[in-house]
């Protein structure tokens, strides 16, 4: 495996190529011939569906945090457990995302993802505390097949609309963290508790899983016609990936440039999602307005992240993407240190668009520095395995320096150094090269 520039845009006959090869190689394994696949307009309400659910899961936990520490009286960086241990299992559960992909098929597991995720945020409201970290366990591990089939799904069925189905499927999963975060206090009001807030998010989670199943029907069905018009089907099927395939992505700079980058966007990400409104509490603001000024540091990142993959996608280079997102994102971070309440909105601002940036930039760059859907698919794996387990040490380990220093201008402060980091990573992911 390799890392070459690229220059010249793929002719037709290349583009059609690169499809067939996406289609056979995310396919089930049984299935050798091009199989049925569901209507368009059906595959993308799945998308869309399921990426409102990737992320509300997590943001409608951020304004409860105190309420949630409060009912079973536990000290802040136990509180952020309840980020931290989704986190871990979205790192975790990466791992065997294409496995299952390769012996049920992407659309099944995506499915059975969205079932996973219900049955996680209704765990996750159950009365003993070990039932809160269980169901935070469940929703992070099907929050994290979903991350990894998303880009892969994406290759395969819109090979030429990579960033623009990029650009949708990241601003929805923003959207569905900006209307967990804003309606999370006033659900916790009209619903009785933290408790009812948190389990409402099932029924989005519910209603997608019933979106997916036409599809793995469709699915189940062309491949098991697909065995039997060709007997021989299995055996002519291409072949998986060797065994040596991991390795070889790992030896890859550009892969691990691309992995840190995505991991230490997210990072900074699930920390300001785990501490920002308790940030503004603290310096005292109030519970409403904080988790307003949450929502709103969200509901802009879409503006970031629809942008940015939709400007990538036309640049040979991503570099200087690179530095004006991270730049944007610093300078809301920053400014947490020099007026947290008095311009909280013009950070949320800054802020958020250049996180939306960083999340739209990463997800854009697996699928611009693959060659094809299989590749794309591991090289996704590889990112939010070790991305998310690198993320999940931000929460925690924040929290207990919070703990320690009694205020928040050495979290602050490591935050920045993070985007530093991110700076010079993002300089290194975006070079005109392919894996």
């Amino acid at each position: 495996m390799s890392e070459t520039s690229s220059h010249a845009p793929l002719t037709g006959t290349e583009r059609a190529a690169e499809a067939a090869a996406a289609a056979q190689e995310l396919a089930p394994p049984a299935a050798a011939a091009p199989r049925m696949r569901a209507h368009p307009a059906l595959v993308l309400l799945g998308i869309v569906l399921a990426s409102l659910n990737m992320r509300a899961a997590l943001a409608g936990v951020s304004p409860l945090v105190g309420e949630i520490g409060d009912h079973f009286h536990l000290a802040a960086a136990a509180s952020s457990l309840v980020t931290t241990i989704p986190l871990v299992f979205m790192g975790l559960g990466s791992i065997v995302a294409p496995k299952l992909a390769r012996r049920w098929g992407t659309e099944a597991v995506l499915c059975g993802a969205l079932v996973l995720l219900c049955g996680g945020v209704l765990l996750r409201v159950a009365p003993p505390v070990v039932a809160l970290f269980a169901g935070c366990a469940l929703v992070g591990t099907a929050i994290a097949l979903l991350n990894v089939l998303m880009p892969g799904l994406i290759k395969r069925d819109f090979p030429d609309r990579a960033a623009g189905m990029t650009a949708l499927y990241s601003s929805a999963m923003i959207l569905g963290a900006t209307v967990s975060a804003a309606t999370a206090v006033p659900l916790e009001d009209a619903l009785g508790g933290w408790r009812g807030s948190l389990a409402s998010w099932s029924v989005l989670a519910a209603v997608a899983a019933v979106v997916w199943l036409p599809q793995v029907v469709i699915a189940r069905r062309a491949a098991r016609e697909a065995v039997q018009d060709a007997p021989g089907a299995r055996s002519r099927a291409v072949p998986g990936p060797a065994a040596g395939d991991a390795g070889k992505l790992t030896r890859s700079p550009l892969a691990w440039q691309i992995t840190l980058f995505m991991g230490s966007q997210s990072l900074v990400a699930y920390v300001i999602i785990a501490w920002l409104p308790t940030i503004f509490t603290d310096h005292g603001m109030s519970k409403a307005q904080a988790g307003l000024v949450f929502a709103y540091s969200t509901l802009v990142q879409a503006v970031g992240s629809f942008v940015v993959p939709m400007l990538a996608g036309r640049m040979r280079s991503q570099r200087p993407l690179a530095v004006a997102v991270v730049v944007l994102m610093a300078a809301g971070v920053g400014g947490l240190l020099v007026a947290p309440v008095g311009g909280a909105w013009l950070w949320a601002t800054l802020y958020g668009v250049g996180q939306g940036g960083t999340l739209g930039l990463a997800l854009t760059l697996m699928v611009l520095r693959t060659r094809d859907a299989h590749t794309a698919a591991r090289l996704s794996g590889m990112a939010q395995t070790w991305g998310y387990l690198l993320a999940a040490v931000g929460p925690f380990a924040l929290g207990a320096v919070h703990q320690a220093t009694g205020g928040w201008t050495v979290p602050i402060a490591v935050l920045l150094v993070v985007c530093a980091g991110l700076m010079a990573l993002g300089l290194g992911a975006g070079r005109d090269r392919r894996i």
